[in-house]
């Protein structure tokens, strides 16, 4: 075997995406929209977190979009993991190579958020809960898989910000202080992986409707968008799709607010 072969196996357009539980969520639109670029996709996801929240999940949801991104031609394999745990970061690497080969993108979709967390309610539980799913998962993942990307494969890592330092974001101190852990982390991040031809970027959504907003949220949100809409899932996974191609090796270290020009 040529030793461009062998750089070419190893270097597969896989990638893993995590907290692609729900089919209605941005992290299953982020798989179909990689799918449909030819990307091989490994995802994780974690039933019990969605199952306690307001917008509920069925148990078939993630089997049915492995399904759905098979049947759109390309390898799917997901793994059901709570990201909380230390070990979690090693073992989703571990079980996305064996099952599909060295992946060249990672987009850190998941996230753990309580709403109406104000300063009065603030405890080390809750901080240590966003702790480790949206900084410690993060950060941990991000550099082991850039460990093991082969330099020369235009690897590719995306996490996901929330617009927290455009604005307060009142109720959800918890959850705004782990997520711009993320946007500090990325830029440092992007320097010290360049070398390997790796690019670090993160992507604000801005609202997005993935079920959780209500009628009376929908509401107060709708006349900040000067575009007439919410945000929807596919906006951002088609963001995310174009940062993980070829074409963006020369944007590093950047945090992009994709929000339709949501007014603050």
């Amino acid at each position: 075997m040529t030793e461009v072969n062998t750089m070419t196996q190893r270097c597969s357009r896989i990638a893993i995406v995590t907290g692609a539980t729900r089919r209605k969520g941005i992290g299953a639109a982020i798989c179909r929209a990689l799918a449909q670029e030819g990307t091989d996709i490994f995802f994780t996801h974690w039933h019990p977190y969605d199952q306690q929240m307001a917008w509920g999940i069925t148990e078939e949801e993630p089997l049915a979009l492995e399904r759905e991104l098979r049947q759109a031609g390309i390898r799917a394999e997901s793994l059901s993991i709570d990201l909380s745990d230390p070990a979690a970061p090693a073992r989703v690497l571990d079980e996305a190579e064996k099952r599909l080969g060295t992946p060249a993108i990672l987009v850190n979709n998941a996230a753990y958020s309580l709403r109406d967390i104000h300063f009065d309610k603030l405890t080390a539980e809750i901080l240590d809960a966003h702790y480790a799913v949206n900084m410690r998962a993060t950060l941990l993942l991000s550099s082991l898989f850039a460990q093991r990307c082969p330099t020369g494969c235009d690897g590719r890592i995306i996490a996901m910000t929330s617009g927290q330092s455009l604005g307060p974001m009142p109720g959800e101190l918890a959850y705004i202080a782990t997520k711009g852990a993320i946007e500090a982390f990325i830029r440092t991040l992007a320097v010290e992986v360049a070398s390997k031809g790796i690019t670090v970027n993160a992507v604000n959504p801005g609202p997005t409707d993935t079920g959780w907003m209500d009628e009376v949220i929908k509401k107060e949100l709708l006349p900040r968008f000067p575009m007439g809409r919410e945000g929807r899932p596919e906006d951002a996974a088609r963001l995310i799709a174009f940062l993980a191609r070829k074409e963006a090796g020369w944007i590093t270290g950047q945090v992009i607010h994709s929000e339709g020009g949501f007014i603050r």
